[in-house]
């Protein structure tokens, strides 16, 4: 006879990437949990925090879906706990100027706040992209997937690395088509969570700046979010999709 085993828990990893849809997706885990849903942030300061997320995990024993803007590292492993990760990437040059309207019209006295309040969009990109470990316009989502797999390979590759463990193991969707990721969200918790659904949400979105882009900063953004693309791209293939 076989020794008898503690039932797995499954939780929800929301990976909320800033200005990738995730408050619309926070929103839709909410109306699923409304009482196990938690959201905390991290110190990001070290290549890992893999470690407070386990013990966060860990501590809130009834939650059922966790959300948190600042998890960074490998994907956390708890013993008895099954972990489905959840990411959604957009296209970069959509995600840097939502940013940039977000910050501009938002009521924070933060670095960021401040800069796109006093800098049009040419001036906002330049800042961030002076400043050496600021990712925001420099092939943000790349970053942010290669930290699943920390060394020292080339971040695309293990970024490459990080788009399929978060494939195989939950769901990894696009901005660009929200409603897909969400049915296919849907299905990988139609097992532990069979009476997840989910509605169309809208929530915490910026109004599109359409105000032209010059032909060189369109080129400098090319550039540094090159990887990025090729990133997008990989997506589109992976879930069969032709890329816009």
């Amino acid at each position: 006879m076989n020794p008898k085993t503690s039932p797995i828990r499954t939780v929800i990893l929301h990976y909320h990437l800033f200005k990738n849809a995730g408050t619309s997706l926070d929103q839709i885990l909410k109306r699923n949990f409304p009482d196990s849903w938690v959201t905390a942030e991290f110190d990001t300061s070290n290549l890992s925090n893999t470690a407070d997320v386990e013990k966060w995990i860990t501590q809130n024993p009834t939650a059922n879906a966790f959300s948190s803007h600042t998890i960074v590292g490998p994907l956390p492993s708890i013993e008895g706990v099954q972990i489905i990760p959840v990411m959604l990437l957009r296209d970069p040059f959509a995600r840097i100027r939502s940013a940039y309207q977000f910050e501009r019209n938002q009521t924070s006295d933060s670095w960021g706040a401040k800069l796109a309040k006093q800098n049009d969009f040419g001036g906002y990109v330049h800042a961030r992209l002076e400043r050496a470990k600021d990712r925001q316009c420099r092939n943000f989502q790349t970053g942010r997937l290669a930290a699943f797999y920390p060394g020292n390979e080339p971040e695309l590759m293990r970024a490459f690395d990080g788009l399929r463990l978060i494939n195989k193991t939950g769901v990894i969707g696009l901005v660009a088509n929200f409603n897909r990721a969400m049915d296919l969200l849907s299905k990988r918790l139609s097992t532990p969570f069979p009476g997840f659904n989910w509605a169309p949400a809208r929530a915490n979105s910026s109004h599109s700046d359409n105000t032209p882009v010059s032909p060189e900063l369109a080129q400098l953004l090319r550039e540094m979010n090159s990887d990025d693309l090729v990133v997008l791209r990989t997506l589109h293939g992976l879930l069969g999709n032709a890329p816009h």
